[in-house]
């Protein structure tokens, strides 16, 4: 079974996430929780919470999972 890549969209970002790259170290759920859970489906919220601290939580991602790009910009890392 292949797992997919997920997005999930606000007013200013698209934020990636892949399963398949994640090291499941809740470290983004423990540091945003407005924004990311663990245990609430979409676990990624992002009316929840403020652009620059979402793209802030992002870079701090262990593994990669979690990208962004602003609408009409390329993907950040």
């Amino acid at each position: 079974m292949k797992i997919e890549s997920k997005e999930f969209s606000n007013e200013d970002i698209t934020v990636t996430y892949d399963p398949c790259i994640c090291k499941l170290s809740g470290k983004c759920a423990r540091e945003l929780s407005d924004v990311f859970s663990n245990t609430v489906i979409p676990w990624i919220n992002l009316d929840d919470g403020k652009t620059e601290d979402i793209i802030n939580q992002i870079k701090k991602c262990p593994s990669g999972a979690l990208q962004y790009y602003k609408k009409n910009q390329k993907l950040a890392v």
